[in-house]
């Protein structure tokens, strides 16, 4: 019986590169060993902002997860439509974002809505736009436990809770700490500082307990400390990349046992110089925050090696030319997944080697109706 690697696609003539390509069977597959990696699905709160597919949702959801967390309204109307029960919109909506966030509450009363404050500011300016329409929203403290991007630190939260009271349109339910800058592969390093990190977490969440007799839902980490904070039996854990991984995470996060299920497929249009190949893999087509070396993996050609980029074109340096051919197909696994979805706007869906049908990336666009 003849073998066929795994992301090899038989009807791929029918392709135009470069695409976005999505495994059915290995993202059926990741959400499995997502919900069997923790005690209880209850706890799974899975980001979306991976695979922005209502589709995956619809997969997520009927493996028994009914929370999920998202970065953009978009994301949020997108979990909406699909009757998500639970959504954290996991940003502080400032300006017209809490207008939308309202908005979309009113429009999809069937879902539960909540959102992140870091401040009495938007705290205040949330809760005054919530109660002109009589309604209020569920809020999450976001705790800066090192990353230094959004979040007030643990030691400041308590006095920003306490205050926050007077704001009749917001409802505290949680603490959401984000700890992405925590990504050792040292997997006991890692869990050292996740360890440390959290800490302060426990500790707020257990003053406020103690003082206030209210005990907060505490929402932690991403994919790099998921297999730490999975095991603490009372937090929600909240990684993302688990549906598509990509070589990034494969690379970092040994522990963790899931497929890859996305790749970007390129073909060779041109060879214009001795060992030297281009493709049709530009920045528009994969993600490009990283090192040239770091932003594409060739499945079929692992020797190829990346040494220019630009909108529309990638060159890549080849030892032995001879061995490809313009109009050859490259397999190429990102390195980071997630902002390379959102370059696509469809992707093209594998099912046993071969391109059955196309899913839209709906919530890659900034706004959806609201």
């Amino acid at each position: 019986m003849e073998h066929h690697p795994w992301y090899e696609i038989n009807n791929i003539e029918t392709l135009d590169t470069p695409a976005l390509v999505v495994y059915l069977d290995r993202v059926k597959k990741n959400i499995d060993t997502l919900v069997n990696s923790i005690d209880d699905k209850s706890r799974l709160r899975p980001h979306i902002k991976t695979h922005k597919s209502p589709e995956v949702s619809r997969l997520i959801m009927e493996a028994g997860v009914k929370k999920f967390k998202c970065a953009t309204i978009a994301e949020a109307e997108m979990l909406a439509r699909i009757e998500a029960p639970d959504v954290l919109l996991a940003y502080q909506p400032v300006g017209p974002k809490a207008k939308r966030l309202l908005a979309l509450s009113q429009q999809y009363p069937n879902t539960k809505f909540s959102c992140l404050i870091d401040n009495d500011y938007s705290a205040s300016e949330l809760s005054k736009i919530f109660l002109l329409k009589g309604a209020i929203i569920d809020v999450y403290i976001d705790l800066n436990v090192g990353m230094n991007r959004t979040g007030i630190a643990p030691n400041d939260a308590f006095s920003l809770y306490q205050h926050c009271q007077q704001w009749k349109g917001i409802n505290i339910v949680g603490l959401h700490a984000y700890d992405g800058h925590i990504r050792d592969k040292d997997f006991s390093l890692r869990t050292k500082r996740c360890d440390e990190a959290f800490a302060a977490v426990e500790a707020l969440q257990k003053k406020i307990l103690q003082s206030e007799s209210k005990n907060l839902v505490v929402v932690a980490g991403g994919s790099p400390t998921f297999s730490i904070h999975s095991k603490r039996k009372e937090i929600e854990c909240s990684p993302g990349t688990f549906a598509y991984w990509d070589k990034g995470y494969g690379e970092l996060l040994t522990e963790q046992h899931f497929l890859p299920a996305a790749l970007v497929v390129t073909r060779i249009i041109s060879m214009p110089a001795p060992h030297t190949i281009c493709i049709d893999l530009g920045h528009k087509s994969i993600a490009s925050e990283n090192s040239l070396p770091e932003r594409v993996f060739f499945l079929n050609a692992p020797n190829l090696k990346p040494v220019g980029h630009s909108e529309e074109h990638m060159i890549l340096r080849v030892e032995d030319d001879t061995r490809f051919q313009v109009g050859d197909l490259l397999y190429g696994l990102p390195y980071h997944v997630c902002p390379t979805v959102a370059l696509h706007d469809q992707s093209a869906i594998i099912e046993n080697h071969l391109v059955v049908k196309s899913w839209e990336t709906l919530s890659r666009n900034r706004r959806i109706t609201i």
